[in-house]
Parts: C-alpha cells; structure tokens; sequence
C-alpha cells in the first residue's frame, strides 16, 4: 500500500554516483516484470500463490539451494520466503526484504488499457501492480540474483519475504512474525519496498525522497446506539439517531493531543521553506515545543498536512433505523483512526467512549494493524538510502517520513524488528500517483534506477 509522497527540502552529504546496471539484469528484470504483471494477484480472486510459484523457480534455476527457498500457501494465498546465506561465518544478524505480491483488483471496463498486462508507451509502463508493490518486488529478486551470480560476499544472511495479502487482511505478516517467526533467524532490521520513493514535478525537477521509518496504526471502532423504539407518529426525545448524531457531534469538534518524535519532526522541519507565513512558524514553534498545542492545530488547519501532529479519527460509514415510519430500535456509525505511533489502541477506544457518552457503546471493529513505535533513524540504514538515491540524483533531498496508511511493515515493528521503507522509484509527480486507481503506471526509467537503488543499498549493508 503506497502513500502519496510529500515535499522533502532536508539536505545530506553527497554520494559518489555509481555504474547503472548492465543490461543483462534489465532485461532479466523487464521479462520478470511482464511475467508478474500478467498475473493477477487478487487475494479475493486467484490470490499471489502463483507469482510465489513462478519467483521460486527463478530462484531455482539461478542456483539457489532448495533449503533456502520456501512457498508458504495460507488462506487463498502464499507468501515466499528466499535466503542468501551470508559467505562464511555472519559477522551480522539478518536483513529482511519486504515486498507485496497481491494487488488491488482492475476492471478491464475501468482500464483504458488492459490491466493485467504490461505495456509500455510513452516513456511509462502501465499495468496493475506496477507501482504497488511488483516493482519494488522485481527490484529486490534481481538484486539478490545478481549479488548470487557475482559471488558478493556477505557479511549477513539476506531474507526475502514477500506476502500475498498487504492489501486485504495483512494474515501473511502476521503468519510472518508469529508462527514463521524462526525463517527470519533473529533479523536485526527489514527494508521493505512498499514504502519510501521520490517525487517529481511535471517538468522534471525533483523535489525529494523520502525514507518511511514510522507508520500509524489503523483501526475502526463502532459506535451503536440502541433504543426501544416505537411508532414515528409519537416522537420521544430519547432518539437512538439523535443520540448517534450527538456523540459524532463530539467526536467532529474533538481534536487528540499533539505529539512530535525524531521522525515526524524531521519532516516537518523539512517542510519549512514550502510553508511561508504562518504555517512555517507554527511548524518552528511546535518543532521546538511540542506543548504548543495553538502551533499544532495550526498545522493541522492546513489541509496538506493534516494528521501529521496526532491521531485522527473519523466518521466514515453510517446505518440506522429500520423502516420510515418507525422510531429507529438501533443506529450505528463506523469510525476509522489512524493512529500516531506509540499511542495504544485501548486508550483511544477509551477517550472516544468518553466524547460518546454514556448512551452509545463504543467497541472495536475486528481487523486493523499492531500498535507500533517508531523506527529509530539509525545512521547506516540513511546512509545507504541516500547512496542509492544520490546513484542517480546527486545532492536531492533526502528526509525520514511517517506513514498515515500502514503496510506489512507494521506487523514487524510491533514484533520489535525495526523496518524501513527504503524503495527507490521516482518520477511520479504528486498529482499522478495511479497506485490503486485506474490506469496504474510508473515511468520506464523509474523501473530501471530502482535496479540501481537497491543494489546499492545491499552491497553497503551487507558487505563483509
């Protein structure tokens, strides 16, 4: 699940630029992605089993031992699981790969082009899952295969681990850190491709790139209101719409408290010079006072930034009632929060309970993500993002962001492993990211420096 990227203006050191990657491994990767394209990976429908099936076999056939390539049927799904040892004894503890194999569905009446098939024109390659997540999955399988093929010398075990469900029910990374947990062999951090990019102007000018270190929790709780009803043509005032209306009346007017950590700080630092006025220095006031409550609900006044200072929550689905000439017996509404890292989900259950009201039961909707923490900024895991980035883009900024949506990467920083989205596709400018939509695209060139990206970023990590 990618999220539209934000502007970064955070300036770093500068990387030397590397050598693209041989033409061998884009066509190695560009026959992957055609394959994987056409493959449709709807976990409702055929699920990703078969994309798990076809990498396993690339895997094979590029020499990798049996013991260290897993399938993982679950549900009406599979996960993969893929392991290049580390070259003699481990100096290190593991680094997981993340990526999704499942997509969201696509109707061929919708598309203006067929959506399970990969075309390219005019400087873009169309197709469900291009963006979201299978490039960054190509990206991950042909760097592995090509460190295989190179002999690199690792100083760590590299674990791929791709799920089949980010986009439904999040069961794989759940199976992932739960009862598969001993495949990840104590993994000391994890990179996931579903995450992080760069964004661009029309014109080409870059604006950034961003390194996903924390995401919110999802999770939706249910307001219901209940009453004895009776006829419509003796109103009382005890109304279970009424009482439903003024509970979410409460919750519209409730703003949760501001709060700041290393990573959402740093991005909305970055964000000073795209704010003039007043937006800039409420940014500098609660950037340096996090109990400058007047300064956050400035910022988040601004539409472009809401939920960046607090939790949120909202009202999206409403029923109630049961015919029109009846007092309605139940009224219910559906509340989603996203909510910032390090808060738990019982104590927001308890703060929307308080704003309802002693008439209206407040209970958690089954589903959601973990609670998490934030990742830490940890120096090497920047340094090689930033390496990859200036590969191609020598001097770009560069600044960690947190994610209002959640991705599998949630799941492994609850279980305590810290995870970073770390992807390198760039190009798609802020008003055209197709991810989930219609006509879903990312420009060719984008595909082929994503190569770059990580390959830089796994020859840092992992040399020995």
């Amino acid at each position: 699940m990618r999220m539209p990227g934000l502007i970064f203006l955070v300036s770093v050191a500068l990387a030397a630029p590397v050598q693209s990657a041989p033409d061998t491994w884009r066509i190695t990767a560009h026959k992957m992605y055609t394959d994987v394209i056409g493959m449709p990976t709807v976990t409702e429908k055929n699920g990703a089993k078969q994309m798990a099936d076809y990498l396993a076999e690339v895997f094979r056939k590029a020499g990798f031992a049996e013991q260290n390539i897993r399938v993982l049927p679950y549900a009406n799904t599979a996960a993969l699981m893929v392991r290049l040892p580390a070259t003699g004894k481990a100096t290190a503890r593991p680094m997981l790969l993340l990526a999704h194999m499942d997509v969201v569905d696509a109707l061929d009446s919708d598309w203006t082009k067929p959506p399970f098939k990969l075309i390219e024109e005019a400087g873009y390659f169309y197709g469900r899952g291009t963006n979201d997540n299978k490039a960054g999955a190509v990206a991950i399988v042909t760097t592995l295969l090509r460190l295989h093929q190179e002999g690199f010398k690792t100083n760590r075990d590299l674990i791929l681990f791709f799920t089949g469900d980010e986009e439904t029910d999040g069961v794989g990374a759940a199976h992932m850190v739960g009862d598969w947990r001993d495949l990840l062999l104590n993994a000391e951090f994890a990179l996931n491709s579903d995450a992080g990019q760069g964004d661009f102007l029309a014109n080409g000018k870059a604006l950034g790139f961003g390194l996903q270190t924390a995401e919110k929790t999802y999770a939706s709780f249910s307001f219901t209101a209940s009453n004895r009803g009776g006829h419509s043509s003796v109103p009382r005032p005890d109304n279970a719409i009424y009482a439903l209306a003024n509970a979410l009346a409460n919750l519209s007017a409730y703003r949760f408290p501001a709060m700041l950590n290393e990573t959402t700080k740093a991005t909305l630092i970055s964000l000073i010079p795209q704010y003039p006025g007043d937006v800039g220095e409420a940014i500098r006031d609660f950037t340096a006072d996090v109990a400058n409550t007047a300064a956050a609900d400035r910022i988040e006044n601004e539409e472009t930034l809401i939920g960046k200072t607090r939790t949120t929550c909202v009202a999206t689905m409403l029923t109630g009632g049961h015919a029109e000439n009846a007092l309605p017996q139940t009224a219910v509404a559906t509340v989603n929060c996203r909510i910032f890292p390090g808060v738990t989900r019982e104590s927001v259950r308890a703060k929307l309970a308080e704003l309802a009201g002693k008439d209206i039961d407040v209970a958690p909707v089954p589903g959601g993500t973990p609670e998490t923490d934030a990742s830490p900024l940890r120096k090497d895991i920047m340094s090689a993002f930033t390496a990859g980035v200036y590969a191609r883009f020598p001097g770009v900024n560069v600044v960690p962001y947190m994610s209002s949506g959640a991705t599998d990467g949630a799941y492994l920083r609850a279980a305590g492993i810290p995870t970073y989205g770390v992807d390198g596709m760039w190009g798609i400018t802020p008003d055209d990211d197709r991810s989930h939509g219609r006509d879903e695209r990312v420009p060719v060139e984008a595909f082929y420096g994503n190569l770059d990206h990580w390959y830089v970023m796994l020859t840092m990590l992992g040399r020995k």
